[in-house]
């Protein structure tokens, strides 16, 4: 059943990570996880100094050269009666410093406590959720 808004946020914004898809300057397609956090009407995220073997990322190049963006969140069971998923369409914009998402991040997980991340900050102002689950209302 398709989700309404109002339940597809809050099943996204419970979930742990996302996948962040985007698209190069040539049309190649990149799809990564991404710790995040809905703080109003964006989803932010953070590049954080987890080992990356380049601190050019290309989810960063690929947002400065086409900002739409979509996330996805989604459980899987073997019981197909508790299969869901939802989708956040958007556009990102890169900033250097955003304490509000940081503050967000580091409520919903402690190695932000721990180790804040210096950024960047990657801000998704959402223009659509989208939802499906097998069965009713629930998170």
């Amino acid at each position: 059943m398709r989700l309404p808004t109002a339940q597809a946020r809050a099943r996204f914004a419970a979930a742990r990570v996302a996948r962040l898809a985007t698209v190069s300057a040539d049309g190649t397609p990149h799809l990564v996880p991404v710790t995040f956090a809905v703080v109003g009407d964006r989803i932010v995220f953070v590049v954080d100094d987890k080992p990356k073997t380049t601190t050019r990322l290309r989810r960063l190049a690929n947002i400065a050269a086409r900002p739409a963006v979509c996330l996805l969140v989604d459980v899987y069971d073997d019981d197909w009666s508790r299969l869901w998923w939802v989708r956040a369409d958007g556009i990102a914009t890169v900033l250097d410093v955003d304490d509000e998402a940081v503050d967000a991040l580091a409520a919903r997980y402690p190695v932000y406590v721990e180790r804040r991340p210096r950024g960047p900050v990657v801000s998704i102002e959402v223009t659509g959720w989208t939802g499906w689950a097998a069965q009713g209302p629930s998170i």
